[in-house]
């Protein structure tokens, strides 16, 4: 689905990841569900744009609802993964701690669990090759992703700023629909693993620029960085 200029989103308000679209390539950003392959397919085919046109895959961080398609991308197209070394290990192995779920309804959470069934979640496979970044560092990839170090709701999670597409790419950093209880609007993400952490790297966002922050979960926020961090904030 195109969201903008050079930016289209696969998957939905569910699990969703990105694609940014410029004439010397592609940069995606995460990776959703194995499932979301096909997806990937689809909207390449809608901008009239080959697999390999694909230049590399930032993740924001290394579970597993956002690593999905990573590998398969990685060994069949032989596009480069990137993700932060803090993370590395937990996109390897799946090895992560276990998280409090906290507030949930029934309706949504199954809503999300079975959304996962139907994109194969259950055979997420591991990233067996990544690329390691770090704070503050520009991506030699379309767009010159910069990477911003966002730790809480995991060691190595990130967000991606884009300006050539005017646009933030925060994984779990935060969302705007809650999976476990279907509330929608800017609010901390569920499953994370420092939530004061967390809330304490949205101060990372604030003097940013771009007009568009999205989210690995729910609907894009069109509007500034420092605007949805504040909203996160009050939510919290």
């Amino acid at each position: 689905m195109k969201l903008a200029p050079h930016l289209h989103r696969i998957g939905n308000d569910i699990v969703a990841a990105y694609l940014v679209d410029l004439p010397e390539g592609i940069t995606l950003i995460d990776a959703g569900l194995p499932g979301h392959w096909h997806d990937l397919q689809r909207e390449l085919a809608e901008i009239g744009r080959p697999l390999s046109d694909v230049r590399g895959l930032v993740l924001t961080h290394g579970d597993s609802d956002h690593i999905g398609f990573a590998e398969r991308l990685r060994r069949e197209a032989g596009v480069p993964v990137f993700i932060h070394a803090a993370d590395a290990h937990r996109v390897r192995t799946g090895e992560k701690p276990k998280t409090a779920m906290g507030p949930a309804r029934l309706g949504p959470t199954l809503g999300f669990f079975a959304y996962g069934l139907r994109k194969n979640a259950l055979r997420t496979p591991h990233v067996s090759e990544v690329t390691e970044v770090s704070d503050g560092q520009v991506l030699d990839l379309p767009g010159a992703p910069v990477v911003i170090g966002m730790p809480g709701h995991s060691p190595g999670s990130i967000a991606v700023h884009v300006p050539a597409a005017d646009a933030m790419f925060v994984g779990d950093a935060l969302t705007t629909r809650h999976v476990l209880t279907g509330r929608t609007g800017a609010q901390p993400a569920p499953f994370t693993d420092e939530p004061a952490e967390a809330l304490a790297s949205l101060d990372r966002l604030s003097a940013i620029p771009a007009s568009w922050v999205l989210p690995g979960h729910g609907a894009p926020w069109h509007g500034s960085p420092s605007a949805i961090a504040a909203a996160v904030r009050a939510s919290a």
